[in-house]
């Protein structure tokens, strides 16, 4: 049995996470859950929003699902997922964006992966104010950082079949710091022949992304440029309600949705747990469970596709309870 880090997060956090729990142990994987908070909801309770003692029982148990959290703004508190990320070394950000029949949407034929640079850009929240007046903020972008995760895309689309990694960058304008990581890109590709290789300027990424999203397979981001380029992706196919995500590191991985804690709508029931049950579904397939991860994935689409429970973001009225009722009951089937 595995020992897996939940953290339920705040908002819809506990309602998805409720779901992918429901349907993962309705596949017969044997997970045993380690709970704790993050979040608003560990800072209502008078704990840090990110305690030294879950990052170590994380570190400890080595995989974590993981729902929604929320930071407080502008009040000192650091993001809780940047924060995971950095103390953890999960420095590759894996979303997964593909079209799903049933979800009706402009484009058809999607099916890329953006992987992100996790650890450093403007993410490592370097900041100073000068007087009243202005307000730095540093990029920070490392040779170290930019070969490991060209090579992790790399090693990515080679084990998965992938036919071209698209890299994206700015530096026609940040010709050191997004030139640095261009380089250190086309120095790996050179290790991988086989796989085609292009380089596009992030706002054009943008452009030819709404017009021609099936030309791309695989597109590596700086850590800025890939938070964007995922969520539109993301639109692409239906909205982030769909869109999985993990991050990875050489130990630790961490699993979520790619979607936000949506206050607005907690507690009402109608919250899509579509994003938060793929992203099981790519931690059973970490940790080894590919059966019921595949199982589990197809109920989904299979759901999905037949389009009569869907939650009220892709058009429907059913509930999160009713959605993941309809996936159990698609499990028994196969």
């Amino acid at each position: 049995m595995k020992r897996v880090t939940l953290i339920p997060g705040d908002g819809i956090g506990p309602e998805v996470v409720n779901a992918a729990i429901r349907v993962i142990e309705a596949s017969g994987a044997q997970i045993e859950w380690e709970v704790v908070e993050a979040g608003i909801s560990a800072l209502q309770k008078g704990k840090p929003v990110l305690s030294d003692e879950v990052i170590a029982l994380i570190k400890k148990n080595g995989v974590c699902l993981k729902g929604p959290t929320e930071t407080p703004i502008g009040s000192g508190h650091r993001s809780v997922n940047v924060t995971l990320r950095q103390e953890l070394g999960l420095f590759a950000n894996l979303r997964p964006v593909k079209s799903i029949n049933g979800v009706k949407t402009r484009y058809e034929n999607v099916d890329l992966v953006v992987i992100r640079e996790n650890t450093e850009d403007l993410y490592v929240g370097l900041e100073q104010k000068i007087g009243n007046i202005a307000a730095i903020s540093i990029k920070l972008i490392t040779t170290e950082a930019s070969t490991r995760i060209a090579r992790f895309a790399f090693d990515f689309a080679k084990k998965e079949g992938r036919k071209k990694v698209t890299v994206v960058h700015k530096a026609n304008i940040m010709k050191l710091s997004d030139g640095l990581f261009l380089e250190c890109v086309r120095n790996v590709a050179k290790e991988y022949p086989e796989i085609a290789y292009e380089e596009v300027i992030v706002d054009n990424m943008c452009m030819q992304l709404v017009k021609n999203p099936e030309r791309y397979d695989v597109i590596l981001c700086p850590n800025l440029y890939g938070d964007i380029i995922s969520d539109l992706c993301a639109g692409l196919v239906g909205g982030l309600g769909l869109a999985p995500s993990a991050n990875i590191g050489d130990s630790v991985a961490v699993f979520e949705a790619v979607h936000g804690s949506a206050p607005d709508i907690a507690g009402k029931g109608i919250a899509n747990p579509t994003a938060m049950i793929l992203s099981a579904v790519m931690m059973l397939k970490y940790i080894g469970e590919v059966e019921k991860a595949k199982r589990i994935e197809k109920a989904v689409l299979e759901v999905l596709q037949e389009g009569k429970n869907l939650t009220p973001d892709l058009g429907g009225t059913a509930t999160t309870e009713q959605f993941c009722e309809n996936v159990i009951e698609k499990l028994k089937e196969f």
